[in-house]
């Protein structure tokens, strides 16, 4: 029988995963607020092109930010699992730097929304959270490091 002892630190690596729950409601929270407001109806994800530049310009602005939030919050969900899963496994190898880089995901994530709603051209503003993007990707690098090291190890 192998056994796996959990790493000092590791409790770190569990609180940046959470993180990423909290992150996702209030991105959700969002989206929510952002619908209320272009009034745009459930089930319905996202308003249409035609929707946008038939609408007077103060409602099109609604539409728009709607689907900027929208597209916030589904880039932020549509990278979580992978992002959540290469930090548990890093973190049992590197416990400081998961917990480390998995904070600074979550955290870019954020800037990333904002920027994507609030940014002056054509959605860069999504590039104020670009150390988040970054930190997801090294995060699957240091994933298969993390498992390469336990094989090695013969776990």
């Amino acid at each position: 029988m192998v056994s796996l002892e959990v790493p000092a630190g590791y409790g770190l690596v569990l609180a940046a995963a959470t993180s990423t729950v909290f992150v996702a409601t209030y991105l959700g929270s969002r989206v929510v607020s952002y619908r209320k407001a272009a009034k745009i109806p459930y089930p319905h994800m996202y308003a249409t092109h035609e929707q946008i530049t038939s609408a007077p310009p103060a409602r099109a602005k609604l539409l728009d930010d709607f689907n900027r939030a929208q597209r916030g919050h589904q880039n932020f969900l549509e990278s979580q699992g992978s992002v959540v899963l290469s930090m548990l496994i890093t973190g049992l190898v590197y416990p400081r730097a998961a917990a480390g880089l998995g904070a600074t995901w979550s955290v870019g994530r954020v800037l990333y929304a904002w920027g994507y709603n609030n940014g002056k051209e054509e959605g860069k503003g999504r590039y104020n959270g670009a150390p988040g993007l970054l930190a997801g990707y090294v995060l699957y690098f240091w994933s298969a490091k993390a498992v390469w090291d336990l094989v090695q190890a013969g776990l």
